[in-house]
């Protein structure tokens, strides 16, 4: 599931999803709830709140979040977190293996107060998987309550990402985003990007940082790897993903996911796979 994204990316039509209900809506049945699932194609949750704070993880597809006008997605180094009280809305346009973890809001105080990406460490990925492969029942044992605990401190130390994709209100940078996420292969210098826009390339490269607290260079690369996720996730052989990204070849295309994911196009497929 991809840490952040945008508030230009359009909603699948609400004629086409599949609508689930969240599973609690008044009171979690304990303190800390561990639920896996694996979400059909244009599945949806209806737009909603609870007075608990959540993470959600995406072991396969992408889980995308909307909470207010932003659109939240995550690759599968970073999972969401939204604390309690926080109007949210979880969907997704293929197949998605994710997980929630439910908090109760005494337990939260340690973790972020706002909507952020989470950086899962091994130690974190590993846990997951694990619950994953043998979700706890309830009444949950000692052992079991212990490691969701564990799970909970470990989320409450790791680093805030963020937004791993941020969108901007800005009129001008506003309009080269939403420029570049209709079509992720656009190459054009960032230059002629700002004469479109009727703007300057030093006006561009300030607001980004300002905006964006990143290069557009580095969010234009990032926005590649989301849509190559999903290209890798329907079976695209990487050499047509790197062309249709906008790449000359495959090689420099397989170096920019490598240093944004931290593992090669066909690693993170092979990761797809239910182990």
């Amino acid at each position: 599931m991809a840490a952040n994204g945008s508030n230009n990316g359009a909603d699948p039509p609400p004629a086409e999803r599949r609508l689930h209900q969240p599973p609690f809506s008044e009171q979690l049945p304990t303190p800390i709830y561990f639920r896996a699932a694996v979400m059909p194609a244009a599945a949806s949750y209806p737009r909603h709140r609870h007075p608990w704070g959540e993470f959600v993880y995406s072991y396969s597809g992408v889980m995308e979040v909307r909470v207010g006008n932003r659109q939240y997605l995550a690759p599968s180094q970073y999972g969401l977190w939204l604390p309690p009280e926080v109007e949210h809305q979880g969907f997704n346009r293929l197949e998605a293996c994710h997980c929630s973890l439910y908090v109760s809001a005494e337990l939260c105080r340690r973790l972020p107060a706002t909507p952020c990406a989470l950086t899962v460490s091994p130690l974190i990925g590993a846990l997951l998987e694990q619950l994953r492969k043998r979700p706890p029942q309830r009444p949950y044992s000692e052992e079991d309550a212990r490691l969701l605990q564990v799970l909970v401190d470990q989320l409450a130390a790791a680093d805030c990402a963020g937004s791993y994709l941020p969108g901007s209100d800005d009129p001008l940078l506003g309009r080269v985003l939403a420029m570049l996420e209709a079509e992720p292969g656009d190459s054009r210098p960032l230059a002629e990007l700002a004469r479109v826009v009727h703007s300057t390339e030093r006006t561009l490269l300030r607001r980004s940082q300002k905006e964006l607290g990143m290069s557009l260079t580095e969010w234009r690369q990032r926005l590649r790897v989301v849509r190559a996720m999903t290209l890798l996730e329907e079976g695209r052989k990487v050499e047509s993903i790197a062309l249709e990204l906008g790449y000359a070849g495959a090689s420099a295309f397989i170096a920019m996911f490598r240093r944004l994911m931290g593992m090669t196009p066909d690693e993170y497929r092979k990761s797809l796979r239910p182990g």
